[in-house]
């Protein structure tokens, strides 16, 4: 049975619906070039090879499926809640048909994955739990789909615990994201805005005791909690409780 959006998932829905025909390069552009390092980080981190069947939660465009199957010949599923950015994840795999016939893109939710229990062998997210309003719910969600032992990591912004940089990352975050924004369209100015607030809010709530907390509450185990760019990305990983 269908669930209706809540206000939360409805305001992300809405907020990047316009987004993905430069979502690529705004990323890059916002975060000063780091957003495709803190993604190959992410991907450079879990222990993959060629056997191995990956679920890549809130895959966007589908940098982070497709630089996991580059990386490991392994087969990945990735799943995103909007159809605009599968689109645009089809658009990318169409013009790389060596990476296609390893990616299957599915609609869905990370609160409710439509995968049965230890389906994986790892998973992966990007920028989630900033968008749930359960991330703890989440969290046990998405551990329930991979195998005792398997592999789990995340990207997420953070806030640099140096007071200095600290300050100058939320000028930034407040001002000049959106400031940047507009150059580009309406719609990135309003993500401009969001994303500020978004990200001291959730840093915040959980910093890093709570973090690790929330992951291990779920079943996950971390193994490495990694701060770059002076704080500004967060990567966490972590393995499923139990024995493969």
């Amino acid at each position: 049975m269908a669930v209706a959006p809540t206000p939360r998932k409805r305001h992300a829905l809405d907020l990047f619906s316009g987004l993905p025909r430069h979502y690529d390069r705004m990323g890059a552009l916002l975060s000063f070039g780091q957003d495709p390092r803190w993604r190959r980080a992410l991907v450079a981190s879990l222990p993959l090879g060629p056997g191995n069947r990956v679920l890549d939660v809130a895959t966007g465009t589908g940098l982070v499926a497709a630089a996991l199957v580059s990386r490991f010949g392994c087969s990945v599923v990735g799943l995103d809640q909007s159809d605009e950015m599968l689109a645009a994840a089809r658009a990318r795999l169409a013009a790389q048909p060596e990476l296609a016939e390893r990616v299957e893109l599915v609609r869905g939710e990370a609160e409710r994955l439509p995968f049965g229990d230890g389906e994986f062998d790892a998973l992966t997210f990007s920028y989630l739990l900033r968008y749930v309003d359960d991330p703890a719910a989440t969290m046990r969600e998405l551990a329930r789909v991979v195998k005792p032992g398997g592999s789990v990591a995340s990207l997420e912004f953070g806030v640099p615990p140096s007071p200095p940089l600290r300050a100058l990352w939320c000028a930034y975050t407040r001002a000049g994201l959106p400031l940047v924004g507009r150059l580009v369209s309406r719609e990135w100015e309003e993500v401009g805005r969001f994303l500020g607030p978004s990200i001291c809010a959730f840093a915040a709530r959980f910093p890093e005791p709570e973090l690790r907390l929330l992951w291990e509450d779920a079943g996950i185990r971390v193994a490495e909690l990694r701060r770059m760019s002076f704080g500004a990305g967060v990567l966490i990983r972590g393995e499923r409780d139990g024995v493969a």
